[in-house]
């Protein structure tokens, strides 16, 4: 491939697959050790119907109305959750699994009955997102990189994806005092006056924001994927939270990358003609990366939390 050809049509998928690997590893970490991993799993879950309404609503995907159809998304499931555990009397696990698996599947129905050709917005978007189609047409070779009319032309995916993962990052540096504390020990935090709810919630929303800009590009599987399997990959080489933090962007950044490469080439390299799911093999590859550090991991066995 020319570097014309890897600027204009590798490049901004690549890139923007490695930011949203990033912003969904970050606040992945603290989920993980909260016990909370499956959080980033109930809100990809429950932010498609949210989605789906606020694009029939507006007739556009953009972050706000995105984020305020997953907000009211989040706020019915809430109110569903609670409902049927009072209703049934069943414990809360079992009532988030209805919710959310209902949810997302009414999300797809409603994809199913609705005109969303003209956007990138359906059902196996939705799954997979549209990574593969996030070309940069205005690129004209490496020089483009410094050309303000054509980094004009750059798919929005990538500065949404770009600005999402520079909040995050600030509220990490912000908060990780407090953080670090009320994760390991919330009586302590609370004890010292770190605001536990309020850092809790943040980390939530914070963790919705990630899910709901990477959504429209990567899909479903992706943001699943890079919640759990850096951060739980990255638990079992160290002990240190900050050392942790730094291998799980490694493994989200790795995983992206090789990923990206392998759904395109891997398949031509072994003698098919046809590229893969850019996002499953970007999954698969964090599901590897999670294996071989389970297996040879230094802190595999008896492992402590992280200091």
């Amino acid at each position: 491939m020319s570097g014309f050809e890897f600027v204009a049509l590798s490049l901004p998928p690549m890139v923007i697959g490695v930011l949203a690997a990033i912003a969904c590893a970050l606040p992945g970490n603290f989920l993980v050790l909260r016990r909370q991993a499956l959080i980033g799993d109930a809100i990809s879950h429950v932010v498609l119907p949210g989605i789906v309404v606020a694009f029939l609503l507006t007739g556009m995907v953009s972050t706000w109305p995105m984020m305020i159809g997953a907000g009211g998304a989040a706020i019915v499931s809430v109110l569903l959750i609670e409902a049927i555990r009072r209703l049934a009397r069943i414990e809360a696990g079992a009532a988030m699994g209805v919710v959310f698996t209902a949810m997302f599947a009414g999300g797809v129905l409603l994809l199913e009955q609705t005109d969303t050709s003209s956007v990138h917005l359906d059902v196996e978007h939705a799954l997979y997102g549209n990574l593969e189609s996030l070309i940069w047409l205005d690129a004209a070779g490496w020089g483009s990189l410094v050309d303000p009319v054509a980094l004009a032309g750059l798919p929005p995916e990538l500065l949404r994806m770009a600005v999402v993962a520079c909040v995050i990052v600030a509220f990490l540096l912000v908060f990780w005092r407090g953080l670090k504390i009320s994760t390991f020990d919330e009586g302590f935090a609370r004890s010292v006056g770190v605001p536990v709810r309020l850092i809790g919630g943040l980390l939530v929303v914070l963790s919705a924001l990630a899910a709901v800009a990477a959504f429209d590009a990567v899909g479903s599987i992706i943001v699943i994927a890079m919640f759990i399997c850096p951060p739980a990959a990255a638990r079992l080489m160290t002990d240190r939270l900050e050392i942790q933090v730094a291998w799980s962007v490694g493994f989200a950044t790795l995983s992206a990358v090789a990923g990206y490469v392998l759904a395109g080439y891997g398949p031509l390299w072994i003698g098919f003609e046809n590229a893969v799911s850019a996002a499953g093999m970007i999954a698969t590859v964090s599901g590897l990366v999670l294996a071989v550090a389970a297996i040879f991991g230094p802190h595999r066995k008896g492992a402590q939390l992280p200091r």
